[in-house]
């Protein structure tokens, strides 16, 4: 394994969000659009953990997303941070608005007892405690997840490389190890039977684990 490389690789990843951000911060339009474009990732698997099965039958986490980056987009000026871990924690609070929003617009107003209350503490714990699940899934076999990680947010490449799977092997990951559901309670939120999503969930895993290591070792070759 090149060291050299695989640091190098993480240090133009945070470099170039480091680079976006100050440009969009004494920029116009069209660099607050391509910094907040890095983040959709991020904030999609943050809304597919988040979103209830009351909530998700009247809106999708791409939904909710789109809200929360026009948000972004639009009060960017507002923002007084310098860093991308102050960038993340942002967008994440623009989130969170977005979803109590969302509860207040759908979910029957005088009902208070099926309107959860969202704080950012929580929201961080949460997905911190996926990010770490996560890891150490991957890490059971091949290379440890936290090398590229170590300059950059890992919730944040975790999400890109999620992205990058078919939906059936992304929704299997986020359920299971994400949401910490049973494998009989995501057979029933993806309509499919126990043993074929044990089967689906160990396919899926083999296959993030696979694009990990060619976004790790892609350098080297």
């Amino acid at each position: 394994m090149n060291s050299s490389a695989t640091e190098t690789g993480a240090e133009s990843q945070e470099g170039r969000a480091d680079r976006l951000l100050a440009e969009a911060k004494g920029g116009g339009d069209e660099q607050v659009g391509k910094l907040l474009t890095l983040y959709r990732n991020y904030l999609t698997i943050l809304a597919t953990t988040q979103l209830d099965a009351r909530l998700r039958r009247r809106m999708s986490p791409s939904d909710l997303v789109q809200e929360a980056m026009l948000g972004a987009y639009r009060d960017f000026g507002k923002f007084r941070g310098t860093t991308e871990r102050e960038l993340l924690a942002w967008l994440r609070q623009i989130l969170i608005n977005c979803l109590h929003h969302a509860y207040e617009a759908h979910i029957q107003a005088g009902r208070r007892d099926i309107r959860r209350e969202i704080s950012l503490d929580d929201m961080n714990r949460a997905m911190d405690r996926s990010v770490i699940k996560l890891a150490h899934v991957l890490a059971d076999r091949g290379p440890s997840p936290s090398a590229p990680a170590r300059e950059r947010e890992r919730s944040v490449a975790i999400a890109d490389q999620l992205a990058k799977l078919k939906s059936d092997d992304r929704d299997v990951i986020v359920l299971r190890n994400l949401q910490g559901l049973s494998f009989e309670e995501v057979a029933e939120r993806m309509g499919r039977k126990p043993g074929a999503v044990r089967m689906l969930w160990l396919r899926a895993i083999e296959r993030f684990r696979q694009v990990y290591e060619q976004d790790v070792f892609g350098a080297e070759e």
